[in-house]
């Protein structure tokens, strides 16, 4: 873990999941699946390709039905609140989805305006000076502010996908492959700022990702999908030594083998 991420202890937990079990068909994608988010840490959240880890994200967020199980934000059973409640509880969390989904018609100006719109009552002029903030929160320019997404790199709408996210001023973020499709360069420039925000703003931060860079550098714990469910939730440097043949590939394999010098590769 790198100095200056904050080590977590037992507290409050912003997400529980219990006994959550989704398919699709006759397909199921976890079963019985139990999860933690503590307030205030960057949890990492790893599996091999198609073991679930956007589904589970998705079902967190209402967006994928769950066959049974039960999904606690803040709280709060998410079937049981009321409507109101319930739009209450998505103001409190902000999203970053893999490719951005940023509006392609509206700028990125416009693009950030989008919650404000939807949840509050303000002047334009207020919006402008909210979302400009936003932006310059995420390292972008009152210039950028007025392209349209086709105009931008692709870690530029990354940028603008998060300051949409931090719009509402929002104490969760979830993150879908943040650092996917950016260089070394611009990939450790994203983590300095995911972790910068958390210690500035408060923030927890549910992360699904691959990159065992991120991992490294800004993750307090990092869980991890295996055989249909979460196998370990821990700091990383302790994983390397789980026993489960995915995880020991994962962290001792030949692209991870380099951040433990010592540990030998797996057989």
């Amino acid at each position: 873990m790198a100095t200056g991420v904050r080590p977590q202890g037992e507290g409050e937990n912003v997400i529980e999941v219990r006994d959550v079990t989704v398919g699709f068909g006759s397909f199921t994608v976890f079963r019985n699946l139990d999860l933690d988010v503590r307030r205030g840490e960057i949890l990492g959240f790893v599996g091999a390709s198609g073991a679930g880890k956007s589904v589970l994200m998705r079902t967190i967020l209402e967006l994928v039905p769950k066959r049974s199980g039960t999904i606690t934000l803040f709280g709060h059973d998410i079937d049981r609140v009321s409507a109101g409640q319930k739009d209450a509880l998505h103001r409190r969390y902000g999203v970053l989805f893999q490719m951005g989904a940023l509006f392609s018609s509206l700028t990125v100006r416009e693009n950030v305006q989008v919650p404000m719109r939807e949840n509050h009552r303000m002047s334009q002029r207020l919006m402008d000076e909210l979302a400009l903030m936003k932006l310059d929160m995420v390292g972008l320019s009152r210039a950028a502010a007025e392209r349209l997404p086709s105009e931008l790199s692709g870690g530029m709408v990354k940028r603008a996908g998060l300051a949409r996210a931090l719009a509402l001023d929002p104490e969760l973020l979830f993150l879908d492959e943040p650092t996917s499709g950016l260089d070394p360069i611009g990939a450790a420039s994203f983590d300095e700022l995911i972790a910068g925000l958390r210690d500035i703003l408060g923030l927890t931060v549910y992360m699904v990702t691959h990159d065992l860079d991120s991992l490294h550098s800004v993750c307090d714990r990092v869980a991890v999908l295996a055989d249909k469910k979460v196998i370990a939730a821990d700091r990383v440097d302790r994983l390397v030594d789980f026993d489960h043949p995915w995880v020991r590939q994962y962290f001792r394999g030949i692209r991870g083998h380099r951040f433990f010098a010592g540990a030998p590769a797996p057989s």
